[in-house]
């Protein structure tokens, strides 16, 4: 998935720079801005017990599959409604039930009555997220899961696999440039391919994770752990907005929707390490309230945080030093329409040893 501030492309950076600062006797890694899960995932391979945390439901869903599940998902009770599923081997199963799902016979649902051009073209605000076509599949893909789900033939880690390989799959025939606060006038070619669902990576290990859909700051007292690693977004976009589409997807909850783009309500979603008068003393009440042996923070050079202001506010718990790493910037809109231009940036890896846990 494209995703804003993802740091596919820094991993092996923040593994060599973390390595370099923590003792060898932490097993634990909390990541509670998770996103997609790319840093917890990546550790999880590593062998520590994740903590995983965001405030976007459709976070908590990708996370609470690729953290949250780790052991080989089974789907013994579907095969109540699919009895061909007894034949086909444990490991080979997620594949065949995408392959079901992917085979459905698509229906005119949430999704293509407000987001595709068929379902919207006589409307005020005519929308085209989506081809006609992978709107109503999405409906049935999703609307079959949930049926699953209310009749208890698959279990929550099935039901989390399953919408977790919908929003990843669904985002790849998306009709638009990057994030969902726009779509193209036209139907790109990406888009005209009809959906078929991938199964998601399943991580398999012996640890036990837990995942929170949570605003951190309210529970960050209650989380525990070795290594704490923080990745706030860094400027005034909101997530919410630029990812509505994957939230309804993923909640499926036919929520009241409004202006060109069907955004759905999201006040009790905004984050306000997006707001350049409350970041700061949102970020200080972070990092006095959390309970871990060492603290990191992914932020680049042009975040509403300088430089100063966190190291100020990290050196309250400890020894306070940065790592840096420059790389190529996430653009989702054109070059016009941005405070910056330049085609790379800066990250820091900011870290403390905290002196008291």
């Amino acid at each position: 998935m494209n995703y804003i501030g993802s740091k596919l492309s820094l991993l092996e950076f923040l593994e060599e720079s973390i390595n370099k600062v923590v003792g060898k006797n932490c097993d634990t890694f909390c990541d509670l801005f998770a996103g997609t899960g790319i840093v917890g995932r990546y550790f999880k391979t590593k062998g520590y017990k994740i903590i995983a945390n965001d405030i976007q439901y459709y976070s908590y869903v990708l996370n609470r599959h690729y953290i949250g599940n780790h052991k080989e998902l089974n789907f013994a009770k579907l095969t109540k409604e699919i009895p061909d599923l007894k034949s086909i081997g444990v490991k080979n199963r997620k594949i065949f039930v995408c392959n079901y799902l992917s085979d459905l016979k698509g229906v005119k649902g949430f999704i293509y009555k407000n987001y595709c051009l068929g379902g919207t073209k006589n409307q005020t605000e005519p929308r085209q997220y989506f081809s006609d076509e992978n709107g109503m599949r999405c409906d049935a893909i999703r609307q079959k899961i949930e049926n699953w789900k209310e009749q208890n033939l698959i279990s929550d880690d099935e039901y989390y696999f399953l919408i977790t390989s919908l929003v990843e799959s669904i985002d790849k025939y998306a009709n638009t440039a990057s994030v969902y606060g726009a779509f193209l006038k036209k139907l790109k070619k990406t888009a005209q391919n009809n959906l078929i669902l991938k199964p998601a990576e399943l991580i398999i290990n012996d640890q036990d994770h837990e995942v929170f859909n949570e605003d951190i700051n309210k529970v960050a007292g209650k989380i525990v752990g070795d290594i704490l690693y923080l990745d706030p977004p860094y400027n005034q976009r909101q997530y919410a907005t630029n990812y509505h589409m994957l939230e309804t997807i993923a909640k499926y909850d036919n929520p009241k929707i409004h202006g060109k783009t069907g955004l759905r309500e999201y006040q009790n979603q905004k984050s306000l390490y997006c707001s350049r008068t409350q970041v700061k003393k949102a970020f200080k009440d972070l990092i006095l309230k959390v309970k871990a042996k060492y603290i990191f923070l992914s932020y680049n050079n042009e975040g509403l945080m300088t430089l100063g202001d966190i190291q100020e506010i990290m050196s309250l718990r400890g020894k306070y030093g940065h790592f840096t790493k420059e790389y190529n910037r996430f653009k989702a809109d054109k070059s016009e329409n941005r405070n910056y231009t330049a085609n790379k940036t800066v990250e820091y890896l900011h870290y403390v040893v905290c002196e008291n846990i």
